[in-house]
C-alpha cells in the first residue's frame, strides 16, 4: 500500500483568523452584561440574624466574626499561632460563641449551586474551632476531637429551611491555615491553603482520629477543611442563606465562617476531542443560554459569552 499523500494528512487545527476573533470578541462583550456572576466572595457577607444564646463565652459575642474568610493565623501579634489542627481560632474577633439556645444566620452575595462538578460532590464548608487533642506532643497525633455540634440549616429564599443531615458545624474537619506549618507553628506559613477546597470525606472514614499531624496534612490535599455539605441530602438545587443553631445542652459551638465551594476546573476542549478549535466554540454556540455542565466553563450556571471567551483564550496560535 502507498504512503498517504501529505494532502490527505489531517491537518492541525488553525486558529482563528483576526476577522473571527474580533467577531466572536464582540458577540463576548455584548453578551458579557447579560451573564451571571458568581459573586464576590466565596464567603458570607451578611449576618441576617444572631440570638446569643446562654453559657457562651464571654465576649464571643460578635456576630461578624463569622463573615469573610476562614482564621489562618490565630493570637494577634504577642501570641501568633498558625491555625491548625491542634491549635484552632480563638480570638473574639475570629470566632463567634453561640451559646446554649443560641443560633446565627448569615447570607452569601450569590446563590451557592447543588454543583456536581465540585470536588467530592461537597457544596458549602462550614467552619467552626474544633480541634484535635494531642498523644504525641509536639509532633502531633490525634487522640480525638473536641467538637461542639451545632444544627446546620440552609435555604434559598430565607424562608424554606432545610436541617442538614448528620453533619455538626463546628466539627470535623478542623481548620489548617497553612501547608506548611508545623503542628504548633508560632508563625504564619508560606503555602496556604484552600478554603473553598473540601477534604476527601472518605480521610479516616470520616474521622481524623489516630491520624499524625502529617498524614492529616497530606489527606487535606491542599484544603483549609471544615465540615462539607452536599445540598443534594437537602434536596435544594441552590442556597443563599445558612443558620447554625445551637440546639444541645451541654456545649457551645463557636463558628468562624462559611465558603461556597469552588469546582472544579472545567476544560475548554469542550467536545473532547484533543484539540481547542472551532468545533469547541460550535459546542458552546449550540448549548448557549443552557445549564449544560460540559459547555458552562466559567461555572456561572449558564453557557453564554464567559464561555466562549475561555474557549478562544485557550485557543492555540
Amino acid at each position: 500500500m502507498s504512503p498517504v499523500s501529505s494532502s490527505m494528512q489531517p491537518a492541525e487545527a488553525a486558529p482563528p483568523s483576526i476577522r473571527t476573533r474580533v467577531l466572536l470578541a464582540t458577540v463576548v462583550a455584548a453578551t458579557a452584561a447579560a451573564t451571571p456572576t458568581r459573586g464576590e466572595s466565596p464567603y458570607a457577607v451578611e449576618v441576617r440574624a444572631f440570638v446569643p444564646g446562654s453559657g457562651g463565652a464571654s465576649g464571643y459575642d460578635r456576630p461578624e466574626s463569622a463573615l469573610g474568610m476562614p482564621t489562618r493565623t490565630t493570637g494577634g501579634t504577642l501570641f501568633t499561632e498558625a491555625v491548625t489542627m491542634f491549635q484552632p481560632a480563638w480570638l473574639p474577633e475570629e470566632i463567634v460563641s453561640l451559646g446554649i439556645g443560641g443560633s446565627i444566620e448569615l447570607a452569601f452575595d450569590h446563590e451557592v449551586r447543588d454543583d456536581p462538578r465540585n470536588p467530592f460532590g461537597i457544596d458549602l464548608l462550614v467552619f467552626g474551632n474544633a480541634f484535635c487533642t494531642d498523644l504525641d506532643y509536639p509532633a502531633g497525633l490525634c487522640g480525638g476531637l473536641y467538637e461542639e455540634g451545632g444544627r446546620i440549616e440552609v435555604s434559598l429564599d430565607g424562608v424554606d429551611w432545610r436541617i442538614v443531615p448528620s453533619i455538626a458545624a463546628d466539627g470535623a474537619f478542623p481548620t489548617l491555615g497553612w501547608m506548611d506549618a508545623t503542628s504548633y507553628a508560632d508563625a504564619a506559613g508560606l503555602e496556604p491553603t484552600d478554603f473553598t477546597r473540601p477534604v476527601d470525606p472518605r480521610l479516616g472514614e470520616g474521622s481524623v482520629t489516630g491520624l499524625s499531624f502529617v498524614e492529616m496534612v497530606a489527606g487535606y490535599d491542599g484544603s483549609g477543611g471544615g465540615a462539607g455539605i452536599d445540598l443534594a441530602t437537602v434536596d435544594l438545587p441552590a442556597i443563599r442563606y445558612v443558620r447554625i443553631s445551637n440546639v444541645g445542652v451541654n456545649s457551645t459551638p463557636e463558628i468562624d465562617a462559611i465558603a461556597d465551594v469552588a469546582p472544579l476546573p472545567a476544560s475548554p476542549d469542550v467536545n473532547g476531542d484533543g484539540r481547542i478549535d472551532g468545533g469547541d466554540i460550535g459546542m458552546v454556540l449550540a448549548r448557549w443560554g443552557t445549564a449544560d455542565l460540559v459547555a458552562d466553563l466559567d461555572g456561572d450556571g449558564l453557557v453564554g459569552g464567559g464561555d466562549l471567551g475561555l474557549v478562544l483564550a485557550a485557543w492555540p496560535g
